[in-house]
């Protein structure tokens, strides 16, 4: 049987779906609702009062260190005070800590080891009354609560919006995978072809070869179809999610599957220059958009044959 070919487009097509996905990540993000930033910073500045005014305006940080890192939402308005904040991966390298509760309340130096780490990156422009050595005034206590609970709700906004558009997209792929008669299967390692779901199955995201895919589809004629599904918010970031990250993953792929066995896809939503993609293309992988799942579907349909 003679196997179907992936699609590859044009840059006339690039490029209209490249501005269409410009187009809808505009109108999303102009109407992407006020509610999630107000509710982040309502909870956020609550949490940052509570810091300042139980420490007695920051001095009694390190006395306090055990109690405070082991609360989830003090922990991170902690990791605020420095400028610019401290992620909690990092803070564990620069403290040579672990933050799980149970070592911090076994090893309270461990605890302070990171106060101290932290105070070493205070923001003395939010908080100029600590290396002051001085008591805040009522305008410095209120505009540092504000500005770092700002801080921290722009972060939130901007994870939870990455973490919802990307898993948004991957249920969108699985549920038209549903439409069109595959059946989704438990989540496997794949090292070999033995390993992977029969032909109109899929799965979750799984280490496919030597790097993880968001889904390994098989398509009805015995193919694998490794698909990334990316987001991207400016065409900078593009290059990171679909060159660096998607393509790279397709050399891979091909690599140690074979252009016969293995068809590495990317499902896309956002911001992508015509260039990146015609790049990521020509380095073997299959370019399908959100916005225009058909022609996904017509290949999908094109490998059962006649």
């Amino acid at each position: 049987m003679i196997q179907a070919p992936p699609p590859r487009w044009s840059n006339e097509v690039l490029t209209e779906d490249s501005a269409e996905g410009m187009r809808r990540f505009r109108e999303e993000r102009m109407q992407e609702p006020l509610e999630a930033y107000l509710d982040f910073f309502d909870a956020y500045r609550q949490e940052v009062e509570t810091l300042i005014e139980g420490t007695v305006d920051l001095t009694f940080l390190s006395d306090q260190a055990v109690m405070l890192l082991t609360q989830p939402a003090q922990l991170t308005a902690i990791r605020y005070l420095a400028s610019p904040a401290i992620s909690e991966d990092d803070l564990k390298v620069l403290a040579e800590a672990t933050l799980s509760a149970t070592r911090l309340r076994a090893e309270p130096e461990m605890a302070t080891r990171v106060i101290d780490t932290i105070l070493l990156g205070l923001d003395r422009e939010r908080f100029p009354w600590v290396a002051e050595g001085r008591e805040p005034t009522e305008s410095e206590r209120a505009a540092a609560v504000i500005s770092t609970a700002a801080l921290i709700a722009t972060q939130k906004v901007q994870t939870s919006r990455r973490t919802n558009a990307k898993t948004d997209q991957e249920q969108t792929v699985a549920d038209m995978l549903r439409v069109n008669g595959f059946t989704e299967v438990p989540r496997r390692t794949v090292s070999n072809v033995g390993m992977l779901p029969a032909p109109g199955e899929f799965c979750g995201e799984a280490l496919f070869g030597t790097r993880k895919a968001d889904l390994v589809i098989r398509l009805w004629d015995g193919r694998a179809m490794p698909t990334e599904c990316k987001v991207s918010n400016s065409s900078t970031n593009s290059v990171k999610r679909l060159n660096n990250d998607a393509a790279a993953k397709a050399k891979t792929w091909i690599q140690e599957f074979g252009t016969a066995t293995c068809v590495p896809a990317a499902v896309l939503s956002g911001v992508f220059k015509v260039h990146n993609l015609a790049s990521a293309q020509a380095d073997g992988l299959t370019l399908f958009w959100a916005h225009r799942l058909e022609p996904m579907i017509e290949f999908i349909e094109a490998t059962r044959g006649t």
